[in-house]
């Protein structure tokens, strides 16, 4: 905690702690959807492994000494009730989402939850473990065009401009989905031949398209390489516009990776290709 402590919280409306017994990752995702449906600025402190009472004590130490703008926000999901105990005397308001959805569940289904510590993120299933990493290496090793080999393995090819998302949605598809996802850039010398690379010809059926308004990649671009031809908005109108007509040309679906995050990526892109 002590690292993101550095950061000025009075430039916040709230500061908000996620407090986990595991690594917080779900919790922390479920709070910033609720955190989305309010027009307020904050700042998300992520307190994972708070798994016994000194680590507890420890952390309400610290969180009460700080001088809060307006009162902070905790969400836990701490399954030992001791350590939710002391948690709760934070000085913060306290939403607590074992206790706001687990007892509920509890009283419909008529049993009493485990209540194992980190239970969600353990390998239940070694075989599905072991696909996502397989599919992890896969997607590394297939980034940015730089590797032909075993392709037709690929479940599925992005293509599209530089900077255009590529990268990492291809890598969540992976490490969310155990999927193989391998990605290749569309470059000036593609639309010079008014073709794709001849290497992802026998598989179009595995490509998907990501494109960009090119004032936007004008923007990442020049935060890559400043002041360069490469980011001109010129440029990036150019390449927006021979890639999109070279998707077109093969029947490429596309999706414009613009206004939308990593995740709403992944999740059209897994919505149209299973449809």
């Amino acid at each position: 905690m002590h690292t993101e402590l550095h950061t000025d919280l009075k430039k916040f409306d709230r500061v908000v702690y996620i407090v986990s017994d595991g690594t917080g990752i779900t919790a922390e995702k479920f709070s910033t959807s609720l955190l989305a449906q309010f027009d307020i600025t904050y700042h998300i402190i992520r307190i994972p492994f708070i798994d016994n009472m000194e680590k507890a004590n420890n952390l309400i130490d610290k969180i009460n000494c700080i001088n809060h703008h307006n009162k902070p926000i905790l969400f836990t999901t701490l399954v030992n009730q001791q350590v939710s105990n002391i948690v709760h005397k934070a000085n913060a308001f306290i939403v607590d989402l074992f206790q706001a959805f687990v007892q509920p569940l509890e009283q419909e289904l008529c049993l009493k939850s485990s209540h194992a510590i980190n239970r969600s993120h353990q390998i239940g299933n070694i075989e599905v473990y072991e696909k996502r990493i397989e599919a992890i290496n896969f997607s590394l090793g297939h980034d940015d065009g730089q590797s032909h080999a075993n392709l037709a393995q690929a479940d599925i090819i992005l293509v599209g401009v530089s900077r255009s998302g590529k990268t990492p949605t291809s890598l969540y598809l992976a490490m969310q989905h155990g999927l193989k996802a391998a990605n290749y850039p569309l470059i000036p010398e593609d639309f010079a031949r008014l073709e794709l690379p001849s290497i992802l010809l026998k598989y179009t059926n595995k490509l998907f398209g990501l494109t960009i308004e090119p004032n936007r990649l004008s923007d990442i671009r020049h935060e890559r390489k400043p002041n360069s031809i490469y980011a001109s908005l010129q440029n990036c109108r150019y390449e927006v516009l021979e890639a999109e007509k070279l998707m077109r040309r093969h029947n490429i679906e596309c999706l414009s990776t613009t206004h939308k995050s990593i995740e709403e990526i992944a999740t059209t892109i897994l919505q149209i290709i299973y449809i």
